[in-house]
């Protein structure tokens, strides 16, 4: 497992995608681990601050794009993995759009937003494009755009006016609702993959480095199916070495404990099994607390 995991561990760290692959009852489980998901902002106003929060708090690896020093800047936004002061069709040109990018177009103003928006539906199409404005606003800017000859059936995925319909007012409730709308575009096309393919994607680096790098004798527990209310979807990890210590989780409560039960007994063992964890009939679930579904967790040796 050193070898396998100490590979996956130097691809995420060059930026690169890995997986590893198990066989369980005669099916192929894959785990990826992907570098973080790009959430660019175009625009470095007001709703761009607690977006950025918002967005580095699901795991995005967020970078702000705005003309104006005085809105790009780290200290206005400590929680972007990248500031950038330039003009937005270069930024936009440098960045080098992807299809698995989202993309916020939240400028100050209507000649910004077409600016942006021409120089992205010039290059490949990203994974999420909204684009703040009023109705009216909106309508004439995407009917002027399609005059100019761009794509009617592109222009009509366009998120606008963006966000998830939900009463939202201030900047960080509008904030709130365009992270809504992402999650639910993000989970969408989670459900078009590969069913082999476990829900998860993300990388918890001390994990990865201890399943990599550190000699200590532990188990690995991965969530490979779910049914009814799981605190976790599948793909969700946790390792625990013979001395205790944790790293990741697979939901906390009493599913996780019993899972950690297995994981000691088969560390050493070289061995692996299925941990059925059941917690529709938790007493806890009757008051609410846990959320009352199963999981089936494969717990190996380390």
């Amino acid at each position: 497992m050193r070898e396998e995991f100490a590979h996956i561990l130097e691809e995420v760290l060059k930026g690169r995608g890995a997986q590893y692959e198990r066989e369980l009852d005669g099916r192929r489980i894959v785990r990826r681990f992907e570098p973080k998901e790009r959430l660019i902002l175009l625009g470095g106003g007001h709703i761009a601050r607690p977006l950025c929060r918002l967005g580095s708090m699901l795991d995005f690896e967020v970078t702000v794009v705005d003309d104006r020093p005085s809105f790009a800047n780290s200290s206005r936004f400590p929680d972007a993995a990248k500031v950038l002061c330039s003009s937005f069709e270069k930024a936009i040109r440098d960045l080098a759009l992807k299809s698995g990018d989202y993309v916020c177009v939240i400028t100050r103003g209507h000649r910004y937003d077409g600016e942006c928006l021409r120089a992205i539906l010039a290059g490949t199409e990203v994974l999420y494009l909204g684009m703040i404005g009023s109705k009216r606003r909106v309508a004439g800017l995407l009917h002027q755009l399609e005059e100019e000859g761009f794509d009617p059936e592109r222009l009509s995925r366009i998120h606008s006016p963006i966000g998830l319909k939900i009463g939202a007012k201030t900047p960080a409730e509008i904030a709130v609702s365009i992270c809504a709308e992402i999650i639910e575009c993000r989970h969408l096309r989670q459900v078009e993959e590969d069913p082999s393919v476990l829900q998860r994607t993300d990388t918890d680096l001390p994990l990865l480095r201890f399943l990599a790098e550190d000699p200590s004798p532990g188990a690995l527990m991965t969530v490979v199916s779910t049914s009814g209310s799981t605190p976790v979807g599948t793909g969700a990890m946790m390792a625990i070495d013979n001395a205790g210590r944790i790293f990741g989780t697979i939901g906390g409560g009493c599913g996780e404990a019993e899972a950690m039960r297995k994981a000691r007994q088969i560390i050493g063992s070289g061995s692996s099994c299925i941990c059925e964890v059941d917690m529709t009939a938790d007493p806890a679930s009757e008051e609410g607390m846990v959320c009352g579904g199963k999981m089936r967790v494969l717990v190996e040796d380390k």
